[in-house]
């Protein structure tokens, strides 16, 4: 049987940083696709993915988690304290030969759960507009569209949650 096994990882590990590539990769080259019709330089990608280490999601007050589907690692998220209370989801992603596979909401559950052991009793995150999938997923898990919490450029939507034990 197939499945999806949930661990820790350090930010910088190869696992976290090949997910992240692929990521921003996904994220970077709809972007630019859908507003200046070409991809992602490939030096702007390498900039983008060296600039943002994920030293953040790191205890005490982070946590980056990985989802690995029959062994191989197939996903991420992060998670983030912005205050005591408030954590921040982020970085979720899915390779996407394994997208409709549970592992989405497998990773987010994850973030929620070290949300909670970092001490939040609410979680935030922000998405664009064109990431209809991920908008999609937050809102069959519980999260609900709320006001801006931070002056992202790129963010166009921004959700939460409130966290129970």
């Amino acid at each position: 049987m197939t499945s999806w096994t949930i661990t820790t990882e350090q930010p910088g590990s190869p696992v976290a940083l090949a997910l992240w590539r692929a990521y921003y990769t996904e994220v970077s080259d709809r972007w630019y696709l859908l507003h200046e019709g070409r991809r992602t330089d490939p030096a702007e990608l390498e900039r983008a993915v060296a600039a943002r280490t994920g030293s953040e999601l790191t205890p005490p007050t982070g946590q980056l988690i990985v989802a690995r589907y029959d062994g191989e690692p197939g996903g991420c998220a992060g998670v983030r304290l912005l205050d005591p209370a408030t954590a921040e989801l982020t970085r979720v992603f899915v390779s996407e030969g394994l997208r409709g596979k549970g592992g989405a909401a497998l990773l987010v559950a994850a973030a929620e759960d070290a949300a909670r052991a970092l001490g939040a009793r609410r979680i935030v995150l922000d998405t664009r507009g064109d990431l209809v999938e991920a908008r999609a997923l937050y809102a069959r898990l519980g999260y609900t569209e709320t006001e801006p919490y931070n002056d992202d450029v790129y963010a166009e939507h921004w959700f939460r949650k409130e966290l129970l034990n």
